[in-house]
């Protein structure tokens, strides 16, 4: 094993997620009244409405199929009854359709930061890194997905990158599980968890702010206030 594989899938993720970890502590005890998303509605609304929902929604189901692909050890579902077959199927065609949702809303939020001139105007750094790291972490796992699963190929995540990444989060690390595996499936491993690592540090601490009911939440309606005549 390779030092610069002993670094990028041993030292790297464990650096990201104390990052993760620590930075929404000192967040939370240093800027509460930053702790949002920043509202842009006012600004530009039309775009933000139908990327918001492609994207918030895709990425509800996108992660719960990263929980069931990863997380969720693959003698599981065959205990259960489900076949290889069927687990393929259910990851190409519904992962596949909450991909597309996902990446069409974020690729819509993304070119709408940029071309809105009140936007671009009123946006920071820290703004561009997150759309731009999400739409790059979204964009290669869905070819992941489609361009390499769906076609066949013989790369199994389960019994590679699952196991790893449950072996970083119970402290038992084999890092040569993950270091065969294809550069596209790298490439989305160390995009998601550079996101990880800068997540306290951007609006996306707005996620736990319940984000349940901020799926089904109504729009803030801004309205002009007309002076009264005396």
């Amino acid at each position: 094993m390779s030092l610069l594989d002993q670094f990028l899938w041993l030292i790297f993720p464990y650096i990201m997620l104390t990052l993760f970890v620590a930075g929404h502590i000192y967040r939370y005890n240093t800027d509460q009244f930053g702790w949002s998303a920043k509202s842009s509605q006012f600004l530009e609304s039309r775009q933000l409405r139908w990327g918001s929902i492609l994207f918030h929604w895709g990425i509800v189901f996108v992660f719960l199929g990263h929980v069931a692909g990863l997380l969720v050890p693959k003698g599981f579902y065959e205990s259960i009854g489900i076949t290889e077959g069927m687990y393929h199927f259910a990851a190409v065609w519904l992962g596949g359709a909450a991909g597309v949702a996902t990446l069409i809303g974020i690729i819509m939020l993304l070119m709408r930061r940029i071309t809105v001139r009140r936007l671009v105007v009123n946006s920071g750094i820290s703004d561009y890194v997150v759309l731009i790291l999400l739409t790059f972490a979204i964009g290669t796992g869905f070819t992941n997905t489609v361009g390499y699963t769906a076609t066949g190929g013989t790369f199994d995540y389960r019994e590679t990158i699952g196991p790893w990444i449950r072996g970083i989060l119970t402290f038992r690390p084999a890092v040569e599980l993950v270091a065969g595996a294809p550069l596209g499936f790298k490439i989305h491993i160390l995009a998601s968890f550079l996101l990880f690592g800068i997540w306290p540090f951007t609006r996306l601490v707005h996620v736990w702010s319940i984000p349940l009911e901020y799926l089904n939440r109504h729009y803030v309606v801004y309205r002009k206030m007309r002076a009264k005549k005396i």
